[in-house]
């Protein structure tokens, strides 16, 4: 028996080395870092419109109130650790005559829901939704705004547990309370970013999976997001000082993509991981990215199933999925049920 052979036996022995290959091989066969540069790209060209949007609304609502307007969108920009003040220095609420300003809200919300529309695509790919079974493009925007307004709330929560990190250097004659301070906002931005991304998860899925099977992802994604936050706030102090004189606005663009590329990346990887627990998509072959001299596990054939199904466009349609290969009599047993050597997917009335 070769090295490969043994090394694959025990990761599909072992749930601690099979899931993250699983996740990691889903990731690989739904081109996860296309989608990642598809929001990428989305939340590049929706974030202006969105943060002017925002600013407006701002103005209007914390009329006489600046310095809160000021807080609050500070509190929105620090999610760009790299380029949030740069970007802040620049953005502007809308003004003028009323006609003009309702046209210049509708035109800058309907271009903000580029993002939202880009992430409903990444999370039914994700988890094989069938072209008919997706939202139509009204409905799809429908959802894309209800999520602009949960995160928007989110913002403003987020503000307070910004406010009661600054409020820690207060306490100079007590770091040891400064510290318990920061920690304990920390965590409480944690668990407001799973609740986020709880949500987001099951609002941009057009089959809205049940809250226990986005559960870990979501976890993941705010823990993650946390860290990002840090290291890109450590980054900023230590490594990019005067960086915005020396590179000006290329420099900010970069910065701009590279962030939100790394953040869309840690969301459609922890999507992948909810729908590899959710549909037990593990143990997978271990050489199956890289070859078709390989004997695959019923993982294997029902993830490649579904990414077949999902390209069904209409409830009539039929589509049959068949392997020319005999199982792998190592794979273990779906509780599920295993698909066999074909599936059938009849037309949905």
């Amino acid at each position: 028996m070769s090295v490969t052979d043994r090394l694959d036996r025990f990761q599909r022995r072992h749930a601690w080395t099979a899931l993250p290959l699983a996740v990691i091989y889903k990731f690989i066969d739904d081109q996860g870092s296309y989608l990642a540069a598809l929001i990428t790209y989305y939340g590049f060209v929706s974030l202006f419109p969105l943060l002017l949007l925002f600013v407006t609304i701002l103005g209007y609502a914390l009329d006489g109130n600046p310095a809160l307007q000021q807080q609050i969108l500070h509190s929105a920009l620090s999610q760009f650790p790299i380029i949030g003040t740069q970007i802040g220095q620049n953005v502007h609420s809308l003004n003028g005559n009323l006609f003009a300003l309702i046209i210049g809200i509708l035109g800058s919300l309907y271009g903000g829901l580029g993002v939202a529309q880009a992430g409903q695509n990444a999370m039914n790919t994700i988890w094989a939704i069938p072209a008919n079974n997706r939202p139509d493009p009204f409905r799809s925007r429908g959802r894309g705004l209800v999520l602009l307004v949960i995160v928007g709330v989110g913002i403003l929560l987020t503000t307070a547990l910004s406010g009661l990190t600054t409020a820690a250097s207060d306490f100079g004659t007590a770091p040891a309370l400064g510290l318990l301070i920061r920690v304990g906002a920390a965590l409480l931005a944690i668990a407001l970013n799973t609740l986020l991304f709880t949500f987001a998860f099951r609002v941009l899925t057009a089959r809205h999976p049940p809250i226990h099977q986005l559960r870990l992802g979501a976890i993941t994604a705010a823990v993650g997001w946390q860290i990002l936050q840090v290291a890109g706030t450590y980054y900023v102090g230590h490594e990019l000082a005067g960086a915005s004189a020396t590179y000006g606005l290329f420099g900010i663009v970069l910065g701009l993509l590279a962030w939100i590329y790394l953040g869309a990346t840690l969301v459609v990887f922890c999507a992948e991981i909810n729908v590899v627990r959710a549909r037990k998509l593990w143990p997978r072959s271990l050489l199956t990215p890289f070859t078709d001299d390989v004997a695959l596990t019923d993982a294997d054939r029902r993830t490649y199933t579904a990414i077949a199904v999902s390209t069904r466009q209409k409830g009539f349609q039929t589509i049959e999925v068949e392997f020319d290969q005999p199982e792998d009599g190592d794979a273990e047993e779906d509780p599920a049920g295993a698909t066999g050597t074909a599936e059938r997917t009849e037309p949905q009335r």
